[in-house]
């Protein structure tokens, strides 16, 4: 029975704990959601709650004062807020990755969460948040269980194809510049960054190396290469075969025809009469 709870723990067959709150560390629900959120006592991820606010979050492309704005001034703000508190959280220890929620979810709507390398530098920052504002708004900062932001992040926004828009229950994080994420984690593969899984094909100097056995290969077999056994693939095979207990092949004299025989045992017989 324990084994059976272990393995749903978080899933949809868990009746009892929530499994949007364990995944994204947030619930459409909130306190009224019928399941348990298990707020964890020690984290190394930090949710920051509605922390950024879209210039144009009234009207999407429309700014406050009811002007139109350009895509690129969004994209500035967002960078700018961006930087500002990676500097800033930066301060308590090395951050793996800074994810900021692109929903419009009342429940998702400008989430920052940042995941620290250690528990300990999570918890000194919230020790600092606690109490502090950030652009004339309180900030609400706790412990979130989400460590693996792989399942919390929707695969169909990022091929752009979510039929949900703004008000998806996984993540739409919001995605920074190719400089700016340089510029901040440097060469560092963070968990989210690189969360893609690498090809496991073989490396284009394994295949040069592998096309250049099978060109050598090819000569030995067809006489081109260094007679005598002395070629790379000669030797390659010798070595094999001592590693396998055998025998060195000796190298075969040309075989000699019927007339040059009689020619030697005739010879033979004459230096034996003598």
């Amino acid at each position: 029975m324990a084994e059976h709870l272990a393995s749903i723990f978080g899933t949809e067959k868990d009746r009892v704990n929530c499994p949007f709150y364990f995944k994204i560390g947030a619930c459409r629900h909130g306190d009224r959601c019928s399941r348990l959120h298990n707020r964890p006592t020690i984290s190394p991820t930090l949710l920051l709650a509605n922390m950024y606010q879209r210039p144009d979050m009234i009207t999407p492309g429309i700014d406050a004062q009811g002007q139109p704005m350009e895509a690129r001034k969004i994209q500035e703000h967002f960078e700018d807020f961006y930087e500002d508190i990676y500097e800033e959280l930066s301060k308590f220890g090395e951050i793996e990755s800074l994810n900021v929620c692109d929903n419009l979810a009342d429940h998702m709507i400008g989430n920052v969460y940042v995941h620290f390398k250690e528990e300990d530098h999570a918890a000194a920052a919230l020790n600092a948040l606690t109490g502090r504002f950030y652009s004339g708004r309180p900030i609400i900062a706790d412990f979130s269980p989400v460590t693996d932001f792989r399942e919390a992040t929707c695969r169909q926004y990022e091929e752009d194809s979510c039929a949900r828009g703004g008000y998806c229950n996984f993540m739409h994080v919001k995605m920074i510049g190719r400089e700016l994420r340089k510029k901040l984690f440097g060469r560092r593969q963070t968990r989210f960054w690189g969360r893609r899984s690498r090809s496991r094909s073989a490396s284009p100097s394994h295949y040069h190396r592998r096309d250049r056995e099978k060109d050598l290969e090819r000569r030995d077999y067809r006489g081109g290469g260094r007679r005598g056994g002395s070629g790379s693939g000669s030797y390659r095979h010798e070595s094999e075969r001592r590693k396998r207990g055998g025998s060195p092949r000796r190298s075969r004299s040309p075989r000699e025809g019927s007339e040059e025989r009689r020619a030697r045992i005739e010879q033979w017989n004459r230096e034996r009469e003598e």
